[in-house]
């Protein structure tokens, strides 16, 4: 049978910055965007296309940051989708390429973040797992800096963003996105990890705070009902605008009543004791 045509709608640059600005975006400020490619609609142009509207909202004084994780720069020991067998791990601890943040592609995040990050003039941060992508003035005020063993925490791009006023945009994506949640963990009471990765001088093991998103979808849910979020649709995605400090100082508060961590339990960076492949 043939295949059906799109339903659409039928998105293009122009109308993902007329979206985004009656949405909110601001000429000049700093976005951090969490996006789905195919929660907009059908796009001419694809992401390209996505991230030229964005970039047309924004306006050359604005920034746009995305994240550009690599997960899979992690210990084959914690993966579980897919696993691997038990004797291939050492193998893989010293094979596995070092992270380059010019080479080394996004994992997990959407093409959007993908095409970010390849984009002529990106910046990319140096963590080999949780990096962020930046386009605009102050890219390099977001995405410099190394701190091996602070994944998303305070010397991560997240703080910076928080510190510069930054906003939030959730482009058909959940609150189980939203990376601003987690700099919370670090202002709270949290286990406690050793996470091991590739280096130049071979496989490093580092302490780490661990991470999880575990109930950042009711944890959203409780945010978006008591402090304001702009709400609006960009295509045919929902989308969510709101400020990072105002998104980290609620998650504080929220995740030390409703998800209480016991301090030496945990055994993996997915928190809990949970094995996973980031």
């Amino acid at each position: 049978m043939p295949t059906p045509p799109p339903t659409g709608p039928l998105v293009t640059r122009d109308t993902l910055a007329a979206d985004l600005r009656s949405l909110g975006v601001r000429p000049g400020e700093t976005l951090l965007a969490h996006s789905s490619l195919s929660a907009l609609g059908w796009v001419n142009g694809g992401p390209v296309a996505v991230v030229q509207g964005l970039l047309d909202a924004l306006g050359p004084d604005g920034t746009l940051v995305v994240p550009t994780q690599s997960g899979d720069l992690s210990d084959p020991a914690l993966w579980s989708r897919p696993p691997v067998p038990e004797e291939w791990w050492s193998t893989i601890r010293a094979t596995m390429p070092v992270y380059d943040p010019r080479v080394t592609p996004s994992r997990g995040v959407g093409v959007i973040p993908e095409t970010v990050r390849t984009w002529p003039g990106a910046l990319r941060s140096a963590h080999p797992e949780t990096s962020f992508a930046a386009l605009g003035p102050r890219a390099a005020a977001v995405v410099d800096g190394y701190a091996p063993d602070c994944r998303l925490g305070e010397r991560s791009p997240l703080a910076r963003l928080e510190a510069g006023g930054a906003r939030v945009l959730l482009l058909g994506a959940g609150y189980d996105s939203c990376t601003s949640f987690h700099l919370a963990e670090y202002r709270i009471p949290s286990p406690v990890v050793e996470v091991g990765r590739p280096s130049p001088t071979g496989w490093r093991t580092v302490r780490e705070v661990s991470i999880t998103s575990e109930l950042f979808e009711e944890l959203g849910a409780d945010f978006e009902r008591d402090r304001p979020v702009v709400r609006g649709t960009v295509g045919a995605a929902g989308a969510r605008l709101f400020p990072v400090a105002d998104a980290v100082a609620y998650a504080e508060r929220w995740l030390a009543l409703h998800r209480p961590r016991d301090l030496y339990v945990d055994a993996a960076p997915g928190g809990s004791g949970t094995r996973r492949r980031p």
